[in-house]
């Protein structure tokens, strides 16, 4: 469930002329692991009859996210619906990604009521609000609405700043030092471009715990933007859908720490698979993953296995040092055995040893 946090309503929706001149598009943000691919669940799950079309976009070898939607056995939701975007974060591929993509969506001759884009967690979404200005997509779509997702315990937890007493003393004792990390970097674009930002996995903290991060989180929010809590990703589609905001012509009021380059990169973090051998349970597998999640500093792992015996796919999610897993449907008859793990972390990860410890050789 969902509560505003300021007791206001959600803006009225676009007017039917607006609606059947360019098709709403949302764009779901959100640092690694805040849970966007469990909130699309929850929208598609209780979509209405609206016709949804998904582009998903991740950092990583292995379409984790698309799959666990392909996969989700929703009525009304077909592979065909979800396209996906694997070559990078999408705010450095749109000319060569999104761009055709979006197309294609548009050109369709049974067009979606509306689209939704969750990008990865590694992408900036100022980019990709710029590219609805470009004439092949401006007279046909639209951005409805931009939704971070932040995860409460990370932000409880100091996950965007590596030592956070420290750096703010820096900051105190200089203001004219820059001592922002890749990580805040990447957080607060995130929500200086959001309508709404989601604070999601709020049932994971205590109520003294979530207070202080709420007011946390006020302290950053550009003045207009709404702040919900959930658990689960289960936030209510009337709210998300439908805010008629037009962000594209909106975008000199949504600053970013790059506003002003000609392009940017992500070399301050890296990702890699790892493939190993099929566990006997997922006890086993989750035994040896953890104190890698622990041991690395990983920001972030993803992946699937089979378990020996098991006919269902098992699915690892893990953020900061919280390890999830749970089956989500039967592996298909031509479906490898084994496994397949993403790990994304700032640059400078022991692969090596990281490798080891999946596999079971440390």
């Amino acid at each position: 469930m969902t509560s505003p946090d300021d007791g206001s309503t959600r803006p009225a929706a676009p007017s039917a002329d607006t609606q059947t001149t360019k098709i709403p598009t949302t764009v779901i943000t959100g640092f690694l692991g805040a849970g966007k691919t469990s909130m699309i669940r929850h929208l598609l799950e209780n979509a209405g009859g609206k016709r949804l079309a998904l582009v998903i976009n991740e950092f990583g070898d292995l379409g984790v996210d698309g799959e666990i939607l392909k996969g989700c056995g929703i009525e009304g939701c077909s592979d065909d619906d979800v396209l996906e975007l694997a070559n990078g974060c999408i705010c450095c591929t749109v000319a060569d990604d999104f761009l055709p993509t979006m197309e294609k969506l548009v050109n369709r001759a049974e067009k979606p009521d509306h689209i939704v884009i969750e990008t990865s967690g590694l992408a900036l979404p100022k980019p990709l609000v710029q590219a609805f200005g470009w004439p092949e997509v401006r007279t046909r779509a639209t951005v409805d609405g931009v939704i971070a997702v932040i995860d409460a315990p990370a932000v409880a937890d100091g996950l965007f700043t590596s030592q956070p007493q420290q750096v703010q003393a820096l900051r105190e004792s200089d203001p004219a030092l820059d001592h922002e990390s890749p990580l805040e970097e990447v957080f607060e674009d995130q929500i200086n471009c959001a309508d709404i930002v989601v604070l999601n996995k709020t049932d994971l903290l205590s109520a003294e715990a979530l207070e202080t991060v709420v007011a946390d989180l006020k302290a950053k929010l550009r003045p207009g933007t709404k702040l919900l809590r959930a658990a689960h990703g289960a936030v209510d589609p009337e709210v998300m859908l439908g805010l008629g905001s037009g962000v594209e012509d909106d975008l000199a009021g949504r600053p970013s720490h790059h506003d002003g380059e000609a392009e940017h990169d992500h070399d301050d973090f890296e990702s890699f698979a790892i493939p190993f051998d099929e566990p006997t349970s997922p006890q086993e597998i989750v035994g040896r993953i953890q104190p890698a999640l622990e041991a690395h500093g990983i920001l972030r792992v993803k992946g699937f296995a089979s378990i020996k015996g098991k006919p269902m796919r098992l699915v690892l999610q893990g953020v900061g040092g919280r390890l999830q897993h749970y089956y989500d449907r039967e592996l298909r008859a031509d479906e490898p055995r084994g496994g397949r793990l993403v790990v994304i972390g700032e640059t400078g990860l022991d692969r090596a040893a990281i490798e080891a410890a999946v596999k079971g050789g440390a």
